[in-house]
């Protein structure tokens, strides 16, 4: 259901910036480090919001690569405690059998 709400309201959001976007088409100035050019809003608009959701999904890429690395340094951790516990475990009834046998020819 959360993923659900999320891309409605993604979709609710680029409508609200497409028609934000639709209405605002004049050519604005814009001055650069080496000049000065002039576009049209509409395409600043929407550049704007490309390059902030791109910021936005290399972000979430980034956590999302951290997150599966420590994820699979935690499973490997798993699987080499299990085969400790393994290993301990027929050591301890080995050990118990031992005591049981020392036990019974007393």
């Amino acid at each position: 259901m959360k993923r659900q709400w999320s891309i409605i309201l993604a979709i609710i959001f680029a409508l609200i910036i497409a028609i934000f976007a639709v209405i605002n088409v004049e050519a604005v100035e814009v001055d650069y480090l080496f000049g000065k050019a002039e576009w049209p809003l509409i395409l600043l608009i929407l550049g704007s919001v490309f390059m902030g959701g791109f910021m936005i999904a290399s972000t979430g890429v980034v956590r999302l690569l951290s997150l599966n690395r420590k994820l699979k340094a935690l499973e490997k951790e798993n699987t080499r405690l299990k085969e400790e516990m393994k290993t301990l475990t027929v050591k301890d009834q080995a050990v118990q059998n031992d005591h049981r046998l020392q036990t019974d020819q007393s």
